[in-house]
């Protein structure tokens, strides 16, 4: 692996599904769940999200190609969902998810509660296909895939270590972060809609790089 380019894809996926997002999820889920069982969820939706990535990232090429899809057209589709939801965080719905945090804690629940944050994020989902289809490489999907595996590790580990903070933050609290970290989100899903419009050449769009 280059040494740059793996810099540089982590700092990428670090920024789309990193712990500043994530562990705000996993707060949530604190509340109602018994601290191991937060880690049990912790490990299987990781573990998830580690193969959705392996096989998003080393099959993109194909996976674009097979459903013609052009790279702006994957922009404006992650851009859209992803506002949808960053919208629903700040009005406080619960989006992607049938269960509410009232509901009897359990595994099966809190990994439906992390499917579209965590295990299949829009933003990040965009991301590793857009830098794993960058370069017509194996070692380069290689170079995309380990870095946001180990992201996703940090992750992991992150929850591990504070999974006893999380269940002691007051509800109150993930409520406001929440909603604050909805508006950034809904602004990120703005701009990749933005960018997706400008690789188009839409007429008299100008955004900055």
């Amino acid at each position: 692996m280059n040494a740059f380019s793996f810099s540089a894809a982590f700092i990428t996926f670090f920024s789309v599904v990193g712990p500043p997002k994530v562990l705000l999820a996993f707060a949530g889920l604190a509340q109602v769940h018994p601290a191991a069982q937060l880690r049990t969820i912790a490990l299987i939706s990781s573990g998830a999200a580690v193969l959705v990535g392996l096989v998003t990232g080393i099959t993109a090429p194909w996976l674009l190609d097979l459903f013609h899809i052009s790279t702006p057209a994957l922009q404006l589709a992650g851009g859209v969902i992803f506002f949808i939801y960053a919208v629903g965080l700040v009005l406080g719905l619960h989006l992607g998810s049938d269960t509410t945090h009232q509901d009897a804690p359990d595994l099966v629940s809190g990994v439906l509660e992390l499917l579209m944050p965590y295990v299949v994020s829009p933003l990040a989902m965009t991301a590793v296909l857009i830098e794993a289809a960058a370069r017509d490489s194996f070692s380069w999907r290689s170079t995309v895939v380990g870095a946001y595996v180990t992201v996703i590790a940090l992750d992991v580990v992150c929850v591990l270590l504070l999974a006893r903070i999380l269940r002691r933050t007051h509800h109150a609290t993930i409520e406001l972060l929440g909603r604050l970290l909805g508006l950034l989100l809904a602004a990120v899903g703005v701009d990749l809609v933005l960018d997706g419009l400008a690789d188009l050449s839409v007429p008299g769009l100008y955004v900055r790089k």
